[in-house]
Order: C-alpha cells, then sequence, then structure tokens
C-alpha cells in the first residue's frame, strides 16, 4: 500500500497493484468563491496548487468519492475524469454519477469485493445537531485485501459511536483523517481536530493516521504545524504523521 496526499481530500492510493483516486479536486488555486458564512471570506478557493500534474491524476484504476460537496469533487475534475472508470459511491450520490457521465457508477450500500479488494462503506456525521443533517449523507470505506494492511479513508466526519465501533472492529493498519476543523461561523466544526484526533488513538492505538483535509479551503482552520505541535507534545511521533501536498507515505 502507498499513499499520495494531492491535496485537501484528494489522494492517490495504490492497493494490490491498482490505482485510487480519492475525491478528486482538481481547481486551480484560488478559482472558486469561498465557503459562505464561514471564516476567511478574503480567500478563494482552493488555498493551494496541484502539486503533480493532472496526466498523472487520471492515469487510473478507479475513483472513490466519500460525497459530493465540491471540495471533494469538483467541475473540472468531473471534466478530466475518465468516464469509463469505476468510481464508487454512496448510494445518495449514485444518481448524481451517473447524471456526470460516470459510466460505470457502483453506489456501495454495505460492501463489495472489486479485484480482489472488499470496499466496505461506514457511516460519517459531518457535523454536530442539526448541522450534520443540513451537510447531508457522508461516508467513509475501508479497504482490505489478502497481503494487505487495512485502510479505513474516514471521510468528512467527526468523532461518533459509528467511528468508534469501525475503529474497534476492523482494526484498521492505518486511517486517512479528513481534518481541518471546519467550521462556519456559528456551530461547532463538522470536520475532525485534536479532540477527535485523541479519541482515536486511545480507542485504536495501533492504527496509523494520516491527518490531510488542512490548508486548502477556507473553512478548515486548523494548521498542519498545530497538529506536529500537538503529536510532539504527546510523543505520538510513531502514531500520526501529517503530510505536505504531494508527500508519498509508504506501506
Amino acid at each position: 500500500m502507498q499513499i499520495q496526499l494531492i491535496r485537501h481530500a484528494t489522494h492517490l492510493i495504490s492497493y494490490k497493484g491498482l490505482k485510487f483516486l480519492l475525491d478528486p479536486m482538481f481547481s486551480e488555486q484560488g478559482t472558486l468563491a469561498p465557503v459562505p458564512n464561514a471564516p476567511n471570506q478574503h480567500l478563494n478557493n482552493p488555498l493551494s496548487s496541484l502539486p503533480v500534474d493532472l496526466e498523472r491524476l487520471v492515469d487510473i484504476d478507479a475513483i472513490i468519492v466519500t460525497h459530493s460537496h465540491r471540495d471533494h469533487l469538483d467541475d473540472r475534475a468531473i471534466s478530466y475524469l475518465p468516464k469509463n472508470l469505476p468510481l464508487f459511491c454512496q448510494p445518495a450520490d449514485e444518481l448524481l454519477m451517473k447524471e456526470k457521465g460516470f459510466e460505470q457508477t457502483i453506489a456501495i450500500s454495505k460492501e463489495l469485493i472489486w479485484q480482489g479488494i472488499e470496499l466496505i462503506r461506514t457511516e460519517g456525521r459531518h457535523g454536530h445537531d442539526q448541522l450534520a443533517d443540513a451537510m447531508g449523507p457522508v461516508s467513509g470505506f475501508i479497504l482490505r485485501a489478502k497481503d494487505e494492511p487495512t485502510l479505513y479513508i474516514i471521510g468528512d466526519s467527526v468523532w461518533n459511536s459509528d467511528i468508534e465501533h469501525y475503529f474497534k472492529h476492523f482494526s484498521p493498519h492505518s486511517a486517512i483523517v479528513f481534518a481541518g476543523e471546519a467550521r462556519f461561523l456559528e456551530g461547532q466544526p463538522i470536520t475532525m481536530g485534536f479532540a477527535d484526533i485523541e479519541k482515536i488513538t486511545k480507542t485504536s492505538p495501533h492504527t496509523r493516521l494520516i491527518i490531510s483535509h488542512m490548508e486548502s479551503w477556507n473553512h478548515c482552520l486548523l494548521k498542519r504545524e498545530e497538529v506536529r505541535d500537538y503529536i510532539r507534545q504527546n510523543h505520538l511521533e510513531d502514531k500520526i504523521l501529517v503530510p505536505e501536498n504531494g508527500e508519498i507515505i509508504g506501506n
């Protein structure tokens, strides 16, 4: 298994000899409007540039979309991505993906096996209370295969009993954590932050965490260096990684 953080939620995942593109967002830096009713209204999205050529991002075997918000699937990605590739998504997004032209849209209700890889869809909670309901359904995915470590892609979620169950039941070797503490001007964060990361490390101390979803969208306020300070203060250097855009993480 090899994971490359591209930017924000976009990752290239090599797994059992196949290349998955997770949550493709290809927009050029500063070309999208900021998230409304959120901090940093003077900043256009995305806040950072793509660290690799688009040709590399479309040289893939399959696509995974955790949910259809524009920072996880944007118009530029839709226009560039090959439409004949398998695209795995949650049932709530199946019709939309087909309308966007993806000919092999595969909505996963619970789980399926594709090319020897088990893909298990997990539930998420994109925030707290009524705000989470307004944000709509979100999912994560667990990848399992013989002779490969188990990978848990949490997706846009805060800590909850479902997340706790998945960590305890599947004991993943690695987990991609969409952090950033994204938030609006009112209410609690809608993605993970320090408190959520701490709960993960206590629940599943043997899972390696890969922290992403930071410094690329105007309402994601948590910075990489803040997470690195937390890691140093809590002596978690062997358990938590905070990659830069473009950085590759091995097995």
